[in-house]
């Protein structure tokens, strides 16, 4: 069966889900993930439109990840008008399914408050477009209301919605704001195409109203799902090798993107590994020390928020280090370098989160490279694999490089700029991950 063959039948089953649960529809489960994204349970979900005929089936299992993205900083050119009087159409993919679901907003880069008066929340009819399957658009609500006001520099969550998410699917979460927040909070280097509407057209499901679109995510953080198919999510924290800015667009080919497939095949054969939600918080040009105000807050400084502030984490994948290279002026330390990615440890640790933590990939050829650059680079990663660092090492260098010139990435899995991989580079990266290294720290020996 081809992709989009496999995509339109699981689009007929959501809708043939939603059609014949109306009547069956009861209560969403109790929240089961910790930290601050979960409550002690869950507020009763909103009327859907559409009446009769919309609800899904009753709610059971975990709340996991199944989507999500870093904010990095105010969209250029956003600074006076943001998106006011327009529609922003986000479209995600979703890692796995579930039967209610809720998102976060995120206003951390707004000089003034954002109000949201709109928002939806849809299966999407296919894997291009903003049209969105039969059925399944949702209002989505916050604290019961349709809108809310997020302070400059907050996120909100919204209520729950009971509403059949496949996995491995695209949905779309619009929203509408009248007034300017100032800057957008964004995510550039998608990868993924989403759109904009001139006025209110949050519950457009033709998505005909939708003749603009972006290279960016815009207000959305995280889609979490609530559902029976994972126990936890991973959260793969990285740069723009995580982020996949050279992968190919509205494909879904990043490495994380990868990992999502290989653990959905392995627990559908019954193989005794993790059953994950997969988180992406890769942004272009971060570093594990320094902040950067057009790359982000670092590793350092956004772990509290795009680890441990993401729900139900088991565990963490960090590649960070290369950018700490190539962008420090001098020659950068290797011993603070790894001492910073020691500290990620510590916090993961603390909050019982496992850490799996990768060598550095190859950039001989790339613009930056300098033989006291891959100096640094060969020092991170000897220490690495002593271990010492993190509990359990994927060596993506050794996946990646050139055997006949391990200071480079091997021809077939480089992009054409020497240092970020090919499509076939990055699923190299995700099969050199061993799933079994995912499992929770229940029982395992962690770092001393």
């Amino acid at each position: 069966m081809t992709r989009h063959k496999g995509y339109a039948l699981l689009c007929a089953v959501v809708a043939l889900v939603v059609a014949l649960s109306a009547a069956i529809y009861a209560a969403a489960a109790a929240d089961h993930g910790p930290g601050p994204r979960t409550g002690s349970a869950l507020a009763a979900p909103a009327a859907p439109p559409g009446g009769a005929g919309s609800a899904a089936p009753a709610s059971t299992g975990v709340w996991v990840g199944t989507w999500g993205t870093a904010p990095v900083g105010g969209e250029p050119g956003t600074e006076t008008t943001g998106m006011a009087g327009r529609t922003v159409r986000n479209v995600v993919h979703t890692s796995v399914g579930g039967t209610s679901a809720r998102v976060t907003l995120s206003n951390l880069y707004g000089t003034r408050p954002l109000t949201v008066t709109h928002a939806t929340l849809a299966v999407a009819a296919g894997r291009h477009g903003p049209a969105t399957a039969p059925g399944t658009l949702r209002r989505l609500t916050f604290g019961g209301a349709a809108t809310v006001t997020v302070p400059p520099g907050g996120q909100t969550v919204s209520d729950p919605v009971p509403v059949a998410v496949p996995y491995d699917s695209d949905v779309v979460v619009s929203t509408y704001t009248p007034a300017s927040s100032g800057p957008v909070t964004y995510h550039p280097h998608a990868r993924q195409t989403s759109y904009v509407a001139d006025g209110e057209h949050t519950e457009d499901e033709s998505g005909t109203a939708y003749t603009g679109t972006t290279a960016h995510w815009r207000y959305l953080t995280a889609l979490d799902v609530l559902g029976p198919e994972a126990d936890g999510t991973v959260v793969a924290l990285g740069d723009s090798i995580t982020d996949g800015v050279t992968a190919t667009a509205d494909a879904d080919r990043r490495w994380p993107d990868v990992l999502a497939d290989r653990l959905r095949t392995a627990a559908r054969s019954g193989a005794d590994t993790p059953r994950y939600g997969v988180v992406n918080e890769g942004i272009s040009g971060n570093r594990v020390l320094a902040d950067d105000p057009r790359r982000g807050a670092s590793g350092l400084h956004r772990f509290a928020r795009d680890v441990l502030g993401r729900t139900n984490v088991k565990a963490v994948v960090v590649d960070l280090g290369v950018n700490d290279i190539l962008r420090d002026p001098g020659r950068a330390d290797p011993d603070a370098i790894v001492a910073g990615l020691r500290t990620l440890v510590d916090r993961a640790h603390a909050h019982g989160i496992k850490v799996v933590g990768s060598t550095l990939t190859p950039f001989h050829g790339h613009r930056g490279y300098s033989t006291a650059r891959e100096d640094v680079r060969r020092r991170i990663n000897d220490a690495i694999r002593e271990g010492g660092v993190f509990d359990t090492v994927v060596d993506f260098d050794k996946a990646l490089r050139d055997p006949y010139d391990p200071r480079s990435l091997r021809p077939e899995y480089d992009s054409g700029d020497h240092l970020h991989p090919s499509d076939l580079g990055y699923r190299t990266m995700a099969q050199a991950l061993d799933l079994e290294d995912l499992a929770d720290l229940k029982g395992s020996a962690v770092r001393t």
